[in-house]
């Protein structure tokens, strides 16, 4: 037996909803067995998510304090879930601000050092740039602890900012981002004063615009081929303008995004040849989002226990954290499309 470790995961998605930070504890026997022992969601204030949303236009000393300033903020999200307990590790996605693999860049935000000085434990961080650097796309990272801790499953789905799919199968491990999926639907359900669609009740009350949903159908990001990736420079610049239309209700418009998401998710499973499909993040509590990917799919969809569903990502986050902190490969080529597995993420050590 190797362990026990106990790693605190944290991760910010596109959706901005806040920081996920999930206490977790590994053990490796014949292979790793996980359990999450405790998790929170630290909401954003208003200031933190719009200075989150507006940096990618200000300037570069908006972005250097914003970077220092979200490393504090989960240096003390982490102090505040640990508690005392005991803790070999924190490993900390951050929050993408740019997202261009194209041009070999990539760049989360929440400073390392800044986290690791105000918890005293080591940290490991920027677990995309090595990645990019070899000429990968840098994401989808999260398929790689799907293989390591869950079984099972052939494919399994993450609804967050992005959707993306892993397909794991006799030949090796697949994945990519589908399309974009709750930056859009919470941007809309913001128009009505909601952080987001609770059970996608207003889209359900809304109507296809078949004019809309062909011109989101067509957006250039869904024909181009595996490996691929999602920033949100595409979606302000691609699809925001679309769903911005005032001239189409707010429910017709969310409605024909749900309608796009959901065509675009069941074109992959069946390409994918999913059979069995694990669902986690936001989106797996949107029963109608739900509803609308099984209505494009034959595929089982599978929702898990609440921590998996709301945590999976920073649990897994933790796991590739630990990888890096053993020295062992946490990324894969096969996914990515970078000439080899690597181990990814930069190491802080407090003293």
């Amino acid at each position: 037996m190797e362990g026990p470790y106990h790693v605190i995961g944290v991760m910010s998605g596109s959706s901005l909803d806040g920081l996920d930070v999930a206490y977790c504890r590994f053990v490796k026997h014949e292979r790793w067995e996980h359990a999450i022992e405790d998790a929170v969601t630290v909401p954003y204030d208003e200031g933190m998510r719009k200075r989150l949303l507006g940096v990618m236009k200000g300037s570069a000393l908006d972005l250097a304090r914003l970077d220092r300033d979200l490393g504090r903020l989960i240096a003390r999200a982490c102090n505040d879930l640990r508690d005392g307990r005991p803790l070999d590790l924190i490993a900390s996605h951050g929050h993408t601000i740019f997202h261009q693999p194209g041009e070999g860049l990539t760049t989360q935000i929440g400073n390392g050092a800044q986290i690791a000085a105000l918890t005293g434990r080591p940290t490991v961080f920027d677990l995309r740039s090595k990645d990019v650097a070899l000429g990968g796309q840098g994401a989808p990272l999260v398929p790689f602890g799907e293989r390591m801790l869950f079984a099972g499953h052939d494919a399994f789905l993450n609804l967050g900012g992005i959707a993306n799919v892993a397909h794991h199968g006799a030949a090796g491990v697949t994945g990519y981002d589908i399309c974009t999926c709750n930056q859009a639907l919470n941007a809309l359900a913001m128009e009505a004063g909601r952080p987001y669609d609770a059970d996608g009740a207003l889209a359900r009350s809304g109507a296809v615009n078949t004019s809309l949903l062909h011109a989101l159908d067509a957006l250039p990001f869904l024909r181009q081929p595996p490996p691929r990736s999602l920033g949100r420079e595409r979606y302000e610049a691609e699809m925001a303008p679309l769903l911005g239309d005032t001239a189409i209700a707010l429910n017709d418009r969310l409605r024909t995004a749900t309608e796009h998401v959901a065509a675009a998710i069941g074109a992959a499973l069946r390409k994918g040849g999913a059979h069995h499909v694990l669902v986690t993040g936001g989106g797996a509590h949107n029963g109608f989002l739900l509803e609308r990917i099984a209505a494009h799919t034959t595929a089982a969809l599978l929702v898990p226990d609440r921590a998996t569903v709301d945590f999976k990502e920073a649990l897994v986050f933790a796991f590739l954290g630990l990888m890096r902190w053993r020295g062992e490969v946490n990324t894969l080529a096969s996914v990515t499309g970078a000439p080899h597995d690597s181990i990814g993420g930069s190491l802080v050590l407090p003293n």
